[in-house]
């Protein structure tokens, strides 16, 4: 059948137009219980720091409630936290109100099962299937209650915590947190500071409005200038709802994910606990897939989407994936990605080390990656248009074995995006402009 509303992670749009109302939240609440609490449950409810989101917890609240859910509403808190104590506290499912890494324009709503992993498709296909019916108010005696636990995300930071090996803490570090005025602004300075490292907190002032503005992981300029400025240590960057990690060396020089997975991967490697393959995605790095080789690692590639990443680990028995964007999976920590938790698992890699972060990432080669957005009227497959094909083959066999194409439809807008991976950042360009050109031409 598939899905109309549901997308790679959720529900999301701009706040006011179709889909994201107060109308479609509250029937999407009913529509979401009738799927995944039918004999009445529980639901919690979490958000990032976006205005919009006292209103779509209220649709949500009042539509659980109406359908005999009873919910419990814990505010603001990332993501993985939401997915971690849903199970933790035996819920029948999760909702995060959260557009994640876009600006506060934006809201989404996205849920998870009762052992906190993403919903199946064939789930969200269900839910979709109930939509155009009128939200479902049970008799009086069934009604669900509601009931504040902000709190609870104590059992969260803990959680955090206890990814640090015994006898192992963040003293001595200098860390600059950068919370892109999201959903980790409470959770993520307490728990470095409770592991007992110095930490300049940015970004962690959130007023509704400047979520993702001009810092966390999408815009880490600022990160990168305090880092260096107050002589840190190392940075983190988070996205506003805390799920993908960006870092920055003493030097104030990005380590994207696919660095940053290959930190985690190659000490695992190290100490014997890397299980199965590692998972990246067809826009990571070549020099990752490389230098893991290189180390007798073996590395395959997802579609792009952290759910593809995570369908591929359980399909090859494999725990640790992820995406050039910093939304890392580490399956035997959690069930979805944490930018809190990975960056604990580098800091404590660089403490058993007694190595720089700048150190752990020199090993990896980076190679140029030019990407070209060409935006059309309407979705195309690339891959099913002769001139297109042609034009790439013609780049790949000029690059000989030397560098990668990548051309794929995006799946939140109407773009063809264009990328050429290669040695030279030079040639790189000249390739990606080219492909881009015939790609418009096809369009």
């Amino acid at each position: 059948m598939g899905r109309k509303y549901f997308g790679t992670d959720g529900v999301r749009g701009q706040v006011g137009e179709h889909p994201m109302t107060v109308e479609f939240a509250l029937r999407l609440a009913s529509a979401a219980a009738r799927v995944l609490a039918p004999q009445g449950g529980t639901a919690l409810v979490g958000k990032d720091t976006r205005l919009s989101g006292y209103m779509f917890e209220a649709a949500l609240e009042a539509g659980f409630v109406a359908a005999g859910v009873d919910v419990q509403l814990i505010g603001p808190l990332p993501t993985p936290g939401i997915a971690y104590l849903t199970k933790k506290f035996g819920c029948s499912f999760g909702v995060v109100i959260s557009a994640s890494h876009n600006l506060f324009e934006d809201n989404g709503i996205k849920f998870f099962d009762a052992q906190g992993s993403k919903l199946s498709d064939e789930l969200e296909e269900r839910i979709e299937s109930y939509l155009d019916q009128p939200a479902l108010t049970r008799e009086s005696i069934h009604l669900g209650r509601a009931v504040r636990v902000d709190k609870s995300r104590v059992v969260y930071q803990e959680f955090c915590a206890s990814v640090l090996p015994r006898g192992l803490d963040l003293s001595g570090l200098k860390i600059v947190i950068d919370c892109a005025n999201g959903a980790a602004y409470k959770v993520a300075p307490r728990v470095l500071a409770d592991l007992g490292a110095e930490i300049i907190p940015i970004g962690c002032s959130p007023n509704g409005r400047n979520i993702n503005l001009r810092c966390g992981s999408t815009a880490p300029e600022l990160l990168q200038g305090t880092v260096s400025g107050v002589r840190a240590d190392v940075g983190i960057a988070l996205d506003g709802d805390g799920d993908r990690l960006v870092m920055v060396d003493h030097l104030g020089r990005i380590a994207d994910g696919d660095q940053l997975l290959y930190v985690i991967a190659s000490d695992r490697k190290r100490n014997g606990t890397l299980r199965g393959p590692v998972v990246g995605t067809v826009m990571s790095n070549l020099g990752l897939e490389q230098q893991l080789g290189a180390e007798g690692i073996e590395f395959l590639r997802a579609k792009v989407g952290d759910r593809y990443v995570l369908a591929l680990l359980k399909e090859r028995a494999g725990v640790l994936g992820g995406e050039t964007s910093g939304h890392l999976l580490c399956l035997d920590r959690t069930t979805t990605g944490d930018a809190l938790v990975n960056a604990l698992e580098v800091l404590a890699v660089m403490k058993r080390s007694g190595r720089p972060l700048a150190e752990l990432v020199a090993t990896m080669p980076k190679f140029p990656q030019v990407m070209v957005n060409v935006r059309v009227r309407e979705r195309i497959d690339p891959g099913r248009t002769p001139s297109i094909q042609d034009a790439v083959r013609r780049v790949e066999d000029a690059l000989a074995g030397s560098g990668r194409v990548v051309l794929r439809a995006s799946g939140t807008e109407p773009v063809i995006r264009v990328m050429v991976e290669g040695r030279e950042e030079a040639v790189a360009a000249r390739y990606a402009n080219e492909l881009a050109e015939t790609v418009r031409t096809a369009v």
